[in-house]
């Protein structure tokens, strides 16, 4: 059940990163907190298939940390992404 804190604190640092980050309008609101559960989830049951338990901890701090670090830099390129292709499509339709 400790796995859904790491969910949580994944989650927050997500949403978090969204909205600390610019570019905020190329990306859905949910996008942070989804790929921030999703990894602190991961991060948290990978430890614990390698044999740590939850009163390591190790298997805490790169639960958080992992989407702390992770997110931002992907939010930052899915953004950039999205607005340079905006950019190409809007020239492509002579709209831009």
């Amino acid at each position: 059940m400790l796995v859904v804190l790491a969910l949580v604190f994944g989650a927050i640092a997500g949403a978090a990163a969204h909205y600390a980050l610019p570019l905020r309008s190329m990306r859905g609101a949910s996008v942070g907190a989804i790929l921030g559960a999703l990894l602190g989830t991961g991060t948290w049951t990978a430890l614990t298939w390698a044999g740590m338990g939850p009163d390591s901890g190790w298997i805490w701090l790169l639960s958080i940390a992992v989407p702390v670090i992770v997110v931002p830099i992907a939010l930052l390129v899915v953004s950039r992404l999205r607005a340079a292709r905006d950019a190409r499509t809007q020239r492509e339709l002579g709209i831009a």
